[in-house]
């Protein structure tokens, strides 16, 4: 029999676990009282993916010989490949009472244990067995992971420089990457990555990790070129697919791309959980999609924080009706950022009003006007940046706040995690990402009835909560200066001056034809465009002679001081929205320069907020039905001198008179909502629709 176990064994080494099993089956058959035929029976069962029958050959192998601790970290294994974390730690800590310092039970132990969420007793488990078998890599590289994990990527760095110092390894040059990653040595990231994938080219996580950090240094080209590696190693590489989609989108580079869109979408209707919900905005989606992705991606992380489902982790005190409220906003946003831009007269209202107002920043300090006036209007500032997700969630839960809003959501700041684990009792999806987060740790939506009216609800996971308003506020404090004369920002003496300062990403093909459609209809005039990265203006160029239109009609304005960029406001006759992804802050941006926008409400979130602004400010002849009628309406305002001065000057004066940029009421109205939540909270109520 020693003979048919060994090549058994050989046939799981060699990849062929199919002929393995029906070797074993046999053996098993033939050797009913013998353990290793049913061990390796589990073994190449699990090597299958044949989850369910692997647990039943292994418990009945430990049921033979119950004292094979083997035998135990195989069932151990493969309970953790089910998600059956509960059992593998049973699993787990029976086989370490039998074997207390055995390396491989030390291992599984942590394994079990970093999958129940608790990252320190995993850390001193791996660190106990990397320490009773000095050899073993693969403790140590848990161990490091673990430590990463804990927010000690210096001690990860330090591991696995160690372990390469003994051997090329993969997953060594991936940690190694990471941690430096996290120590914001993003070149020396990189290299580390391109080594690991001289070493290992078949592993994908390497160029994906590439593309990560690529991206972190604004290195667009070689964050797709990675991305595009891994999805060729990998095609079910569904976070590689999305980041490849939404870099593309940023370098205005369609080739193929509505190819890989639909691969995207199929993904996500496929239960894909990696596919990052802010990327996915801009892909002509449904709400429902949308809601799709943002869920499978939140229970992701909620896994990833919490396997055991142990929410809530923070007990909060219950207060009296009346109590006053303590409001919390977590941004990575506040500073010289569209947030804090959109942001800083509002908070510096609610001030005002002595609403105690806790801002938690998650990115570093900018030091700009807009951060300082921020941290002037706080009643507290907490800076959470680099710590780990318990230890933000530590943080926020030590304030005391009877309401969290997240303004950020999945549109960055490294916050999800920590607000997985519930460190604020009633905790609020608002402004800066469009859509529904899928989270069941965010009880709100923020909104407003034109962005977001009542047959796009059930598309949220949240209840919403309705201002009688615009649900975007702005600062009304802005100058708007005097820009230089139109030759010096590249623009022609003469002629209508159609603008559209969005992100490249939202620039889609939709959107390009109907403003080239524009252009070709008003000879004279040209397009004014945000420059892009990398090779995207040369793209959009390309672009336009393929639709007819001189390429030198499309004029790029390089990102500008906030100030000088909404001078140049100045200049412009039209702002030509985008259809899937709308501009939010360039639109209000606009306006507040006396630009006015044109768009079309389309049946998402992101594709509604500029016609939010313009429904509130009392221009709603600017939110036309469709394309077509996108393009008349911009061609009248092209031909026409004195269709445009009229538009002008009616901007001028409705927006002195309306709410859009009347923060004082604005805050009023928005500490109402928070008073209704809390107030269903405090009661015993649940989270139900605010109106």
């Amino acid at each position: 029999m020693e003979q048919r176990l060994d090549a058994i064994a050989q046939l799981i080494a060699q990849g062929r676990p199919d002929k393995a099993a029906q070797l074993a089956s046999e053996a098993r058959a033939n050797f009913p009282l013998a353990v290793e035929p049913a061990r390796l029976h589990g073994v190449a069962l699990f090597s299958m993916g044949r989850l369910d029958e692997a647990v039943v050959a292994l418990r009945e192998a430990s049921a033979l010989e119950p004292r094979s601790v083997e035998t135990l970290c195989n069932l151990g294994s493969v309970l953790l490949a089910r998600n059956d974390v509960h059992a593998a730690l049973t699993v787990m800590q029976s086989a370490r009472l039998i074997a207390p310092g055995h390396a491989a039970v030390l291992n599984g132990l942590g394994n079990a244990l970093r999958a129940a969420g608790d990252a320190r007793a995993a850390r001193d488990t791996y660190e106990a067995a990397a320490r009773a078998a000095p050899e073993f890599l693969g403790a140590w590289l848990n161990l490091a992971a673990a430590e990463l994990a804990l927010g000690q990527p210096a001690q990860c760095e330090r591991i696995a420089r160690m372990v390469l110092k003994q051997t090329p390894n993969a997953q060594a040059y991936l940690l190694l990457a990471q941690s430096l990653a996290a120590q914001h040595l993003l070149d020396e990231a990189a290299d580390a990555c391109r080594e690991g994938e001289r070493v290992s080219p078949g592993n994908p996580d390497l160029p994906y990790q590439l593309g990560q950090i690529a991206d972190e240094l604004k290195q667009p080209g070689l964050a797709a070129e990675a991305h595009a590696r891994a999805l060729q190693i990998d095609p079910n590489l569904s976070g590689a697919l999305a980041q490849l989609v939404f870099i593309r989108r940023q370098l205005c580079d369609w080739r193929d791309l509505d190819r890989l869109s639909g691969r995207l979408r199929e993904a996500v209707a496929a239960g894909a959980s990696d596919v990052a919900p802010f990327g996915f905005l801009a892909e002509p989606a449904t709400a429902a999609e949308q809601r799709v992705c943002a869920m499978q991606f939140a229970a992701a992380v909620g896994r990833r924080i919490d396997p055991l489902a142990a929410r809530p982790q923070f007990r909060h005190a219950q207060r009296a009706p009346d109590a006053p409220l303590r409001i919390g906003f977590a941004s990575n946003g506040f500073g010289n950022h569209p947030t804090g831009l959109l942001t800083v007269a509002f908070f510096e209202a609610l001030s005002a009003r002595g609403v105690d107002l806790q801002l938690f920043a998650t990115a570093a300090s900018d030091g700009s006007p807009v951060q300082q006036r921020l941290q002037a209007a706080a009643g507290a500032w907490h800076v959470l940046v680099d710590l780990p997700a318990a230890g933000m969630a530590e943080r926020i839960a030590a304030s005391e706040l009877d309401i969290l809003v997240d303004l950020r959501v999945w549109g960055g700041g490294n916050i999800s995690e920590a607000l997985a684990l519930r460190p604020a009792p009633i905790q609020v999806n608002w402004l800066a990402y469009p859509g529904t987060s899928g989270a069941d740790w965010i009880d709100y939506v923020i909104a407003d009835h034109q962005v977001l009216p009542a047959r796009l609800c059930q598309y949220f996971s949240e209840q919403v909560a309705w201002l009688p308003r615009c649900f975007q506020p702005s600062d009304p404090g802005r100058a708007v200066g005097q820009p230089p004369v139109r030759t010096e920002c590249g623009l022609p003496a003469s002629g209508a001056v159609y603008v559209c300062f969005n992100n490249s990403y939202k620039l889609d093909a939709r959107s390009l034809e109907r403003m080239f459609a524009i252009l070709r209809g008003v000879p004279d005039a040209v397009l004014w465009l945000l420059a892009g990265p990398e090779r995207s203006d040369a793209n959009l160029r390309a672009q336009a002679a393929a639709s007819g239109v001189d390429p030198d009609r499309l004029v790029f304005m390089a990102k500008l001081p906030h100030a000088d960029y909404l001078a140049r406001y100045r200049h412009a006759d039209l702002f030509l929205d985008t259809a899937t992804y709308n501009a939010h802050t360039t639109a209000s941006d606009a306006i507040w320069a006396g630009c006015p926008v044109l768009t079309s409400a389309g049946e998402t979130f992101a594709s509604r907020v500029a016609s939010s602004l313009n429904h509130h400010l009392g221009m709603t002849e600017l939110n036309v039905a469709d394309d077509a009628a996108f393009v008349e309406f911009a061609l009248r305002v092209g031909r026409e001198r004195s269709v445009r001065d009229a538009l002008h000057a009616r901007l001028a004066v409705l927006r002195g008179q309306g709410s859009l940029f009347d923060m004082d009421g604005f805050a009023a109205d928005f500490m109402a909502l928070l008073q209704a939540m809390a107030h269903r909270h405090r009661t015993g109520q649940a989270a139900a629709p605010i109106d």
